[in-house]
């Protein structure tokens, strides 16, 4: 008999059991184009990858150094998706190639429209310095894209990393169903 408080065999089975459940729909999920967003830098909810190039969200592996930085600060958690060992980041695109952006205190300006809570921060949430990409105006270039939360000002985005490029995107993302 076991000592009081301590599972028994038949609940432990039920919670292998369900864990592999778990493990098997998310694989089915990921196989099938799902991505669920727990992150703050959009609506929480599923997402489907699209092959729409028209799709204004994407998800991308970020490139070095910011790939390190927003691993080892835990802004991605880990994963098997990205080369660094962690999961990739979903966000809008904002500007295209031709697209004039201007980055400053303010926020991102694209072709003479803020946007709202792009300002970037200098310190994250936990007090970390962070470093905006140089302010000034950019013109996008081809094969390029610039990537910013609306939905979260503290979002790790183009505000820090610059221009992503096309090569980066992993996927564009729709909406299926948000919280």
């Amino acid at each position: 008999m076991l000592k009081s408080g301590h599972p028994n065999l038949a609940d432990a089975r039920w919670l292998g059991g369900a864990v592999l459940v778990a493990a098997f729909l998310a694989a089915t999920a990921a196989i099938a184009g799902v991505r669920i967003n727990t992150s703050c830098s959009l609506p929480l909810g599923i997402y489907l990858r699209t092959r729409a190039l028209d799709a204004r969200l994407i998800e991308f592996c970020p490139s070095e150094p910011f790939a390190t930085e927003s691993s080892e600060r835990g802004y991605r958690t880990h994963g098997t998706a990205c080369p660094d060992g962690s999961v990739p980041l979903l966000k809008p695109i904002v500007a295209v190639a031709g697209d004039c952006v201007v980055l400053s205190a303010e926020g991102i300006r694209v072709n003479g429209r803020l946007l709202p809570k792009t300002a970037p921060l200098f310190r994250d949430a936990v007090g970390r310095t962070l470093h905006p990409w140089p302010f000034g105006v950019y013109v996008v270039p081809q094969g390029t894209v610039w990537v910013a939360s609306t939905y979260n000002r503290g979002s790790y985005d183009s505000r820090y990393m610059g221009p992503i490029r096309i090569s980066q995107i992993r996927a564009r993302l729709r909406p299926l169903w948000l919280l």
